[in-house]
């Protein structure tokens, strides 16, 4: 699969929090998000690796119990099963792969 970049075709998932599946096969899924500065993702768990990559902005994650703040260029990696969340203090743009595949994740047909 190869997919050219285009700004359209964001959802939101949550309040001031946009993703876009880029690209995914049988084993992982890569999606862009664009969160908005205090936007927040909630503490959660799920069963993908997660990892990504912190193109522009500012995000405070809560990893494990762990505060750690990322700035760009940074990149993480979380293991499924952990409990983490993020806010974004600024304006961000993020690029993350989950494996196996988030099925919610994947375009509608």
């Amino acid at each position: 699969m190869f997919t050219k970049y285009s700004s359209e075709g964001f959802i939101e998932k949550l309040p001031g929090v946009r993703l876009k599946t880029l690209a995914f096969g049988e084993k992982t899924l890569i999606t862009n998000l664009l969160i908005a500065k205090g936007a927040n993702i909630p503490c959660h768990n799920h069963i993908h690796e997660q990892t990504g990559f912190l193109k522009s902005g500012c995000l405070e994650f809560l990893i494990d119990g762990k505060r750690i703040v990322a700035n760009p260029g940074d990149s993480w990696m979380i293991p499924g099963y952990i409990l983490h969340g993020a806010t974004a203090v600024e304006d961000s743009d993020v690029i993350e792969v989950f494996a196996p595949v988030r099925e919610d994740y994947l375009p509608a047909k």
